[in-house]
Order: structure tokens, then sequence, then C-alpha cells
């Protein structure tokens, strides 16, 4: 594991739980160092005093505050260390909420909290559970890299992972890139829920496509110059056709290769063929040339029936009329 980056405790209500803060993800983008092209000497950054031209080494560079132009006021680490702030050396929980109230947007770098000893222990694992239990989440403050923070406590795996969190004005407004008024169809919707539920994945962890391969590529970049050869060259993929016209089609093709990239073809397969235009309009012809004939059916039973009642109503009067 790595080193810990932070140490305080987890404070709520009276309790108080000492806690280790570690990093919970790692980086592993290949970086490049600065080269001069024409000799490909080393490029580097120095920090050099404005006075006097002298270069810097980090024990000798300071915090300071810029008043005004001429009036620079200096902040020492043990100053900023010892504030008058609660959050100074601990994660103070304000409120606990439903993890899934949590808009993902204002979520951050992620830290493992480890228990700072055995009297630790149990507090940190009573916690853990209770969270557990209620499926809540803990909103939180904290003091980190000179400024007070906002925090989300969870659980994951049996351990306590805070994220560093977006405060409200952090967060820009989306309205504005909203669409304008747009029709969508019923049936595009029901096409689009249709391509979705073909590509739904059980998770993130474990798929063929969660790799970088960026990085992979890169590597192979590297040690191809490594060894004296050229890097290898893209595959050369097919080049769109341009702009979509029919967004149906689209939708359509999109869902017919997802299911066959999964297996699923004849029965498996849930794809319906679209209703072609030309065969929907003289269908239509048909319906309403039926609808016709039967209207004209229907109103010629209803004056023979008519009929037939009217002379068996006169035979009937006629017979009283005798009797």
């Amino acid at each position: 594991m790595p080193r810990p980056v932070w140490s305080g405790a987890i404070s709520f209500g009276l309790v108080t739980i000492p806690i280790k803060v570690l990093p919970a993800t790692e980086n592993h983008s290949i970086s490049f160092h600065q080269y001069h092209l024409e000799d490909m000497s080393r490029v580097r950054t120095r920090k050099i005093c404005d006075l006097d031209g002298k270069q810097l080494t980090n024990a000798e560079i300071g915090k300071g505050y810029e008043v005004s132009k001429d009036t620079i006021v200096a902040v020492t680490d043990a100053e900023l260390d010892e504030m008058p702030l609660p959050t100074a050396k601990a994660i103070e929980i304000a409120a606990f909420v439903p993890y899934e109230s949590v808009d993902p947007i204002r979520m951050g770098e992620g830290y493992y909290l480890q228990a700072d000893g055995q009297v630790a222990a149990k507090p940190y694992m009573l916690l853990c559970k209770a969270l557990e239990r209620n499926s809540k989440a803990a909103v939180a403050k904290f003091a980190w890299h000179g400024r007070e923070r906002l925090g989300l406590l969870r659980v994951q795996d049996g351990v306590i992972l805070l994220h560093a969190m977006k405060w409200d004005d952090e967060v820009r407004d989306p309205q504005e890139l909203v669409p304008k008024a747009v029709e969508v169809s019923d049936e595009e919707i029901d096409r689009a829920v249709l391509l979705i539920d073909s590509m739904t994945a059980d998770g993130i962890a474990d798929q063929d496509w969660a790799t970088d391969r960026y990085t992979e590529a890169l590597e192979q970049v590297i040690r191809a110059k490594v060894g004296g050869k050229k890097p290898p060259k893209p595959d050369e993929e097919e080049a769109p056709a341009g702009k979509v016209l029919d967004l149906m089609a689209a939708l359509q093709e999109s869902v017919s290769k997802a299911q066959a990239a999964r297996g699923e073809t004849g029965k498996d397969a849930t794809v319906h063929e679209l209703p072609k235009k030309r065969a929907a309009k003289k269908t239509t012809g048909k319906k309403t040339a039926t609808k016709k004939a039967t209207a004209k059916k229907t109103a010629a039973g209803k004056k023979t029936a008519a009929g037939k009642k009217t002379a068996v109503g006169k035979k009937t009067t006629a017979k009283k009329r005798g009797a």
C-alpha cells in the first residue's frame, strides 16, 4: 500500500476515530521528459530568484501573500497547521444522506481511510457497519492543501472510502447547454432503449473494453523505437459514409451489430425489421378501401333489415285487422 498522505480523525457526534488517509487510485500513464530537439539534452525547470538570479532549493522557498505591489506577508506551514479550524485535523461529518442522492459530477479523487491503531478499530468498524446497514453515505468537511473541502464517506469492501467533492458554486449550470426543442418520436426512443439494453453489461470491471488502449499503443511505439524499428501503423478502418440522414436506420444497424457482437443471432435476436414506407402507404390504401366497402355493406344491411322489419310489421297488423 502507498504511504499515508494525511492523518487525523473522523468526527461525528461525540465519536472520534483516528485514521490515516491513503490514495485509493494510482496513475499508470506514461510520462515524458522535455528534451532539446537539436542535441537531445534534458530541459529542466529551475526556480530562480528575481533579485539575485540565484537558483533556489525547495528548503529556501516559502509561501507569501501579496497585499500590495510592495508588501508581501509570509505565511509558514506551521501557521497554516495551527489555524483555529475544526477540520484542520479532523474529517468532520455534517450529515448522512442516501448515496443515490449524490450527483457523481461532484465527486473527485478517492482515498482509503485506515483505522490508526487498535483503539480506533472498533469505532471504525462500527461506523462502517452502520453505513452499510442503512445504505447511507456521510457528507463531511475537511481541510487539505490550503483550503477547506467537502467530502463524501462511503463503504466499499469493508473499508471506508473518502471522496473529495466540489462545492455547489464549483459546478457549472448545464441549462444553457440543453438543446432547443427537438421532436423525438416514441418509436425512436423505443429503438434507442433497445440499443441500450443490447449493450448493457453487469459492471465496468473485467470487461474487454475496460482497458487503456492509448497507453498500450504508446508502449508499442516506445518498444519499436528502442529496437530500432518503425512504429506500428494503425489499421485502416472504413471511413464513415457521412452524415446519418435516417436516425431509425442507424439505430437499427447499431442494435444488430451490438447483438451480433454478443452472439445473439437467430432465435436470440429481438430486433424487428422496420416497416417500409411504400408498403405502409399501400397497406393504408387497402385498409381505407376495406373500410369503405365495409361501410357500404353495413349500410345496405341496415336498409334490408329495416325493410324486412317493416314488412313483418305490416303482415302482423293485417292479421289483427282480419281477426
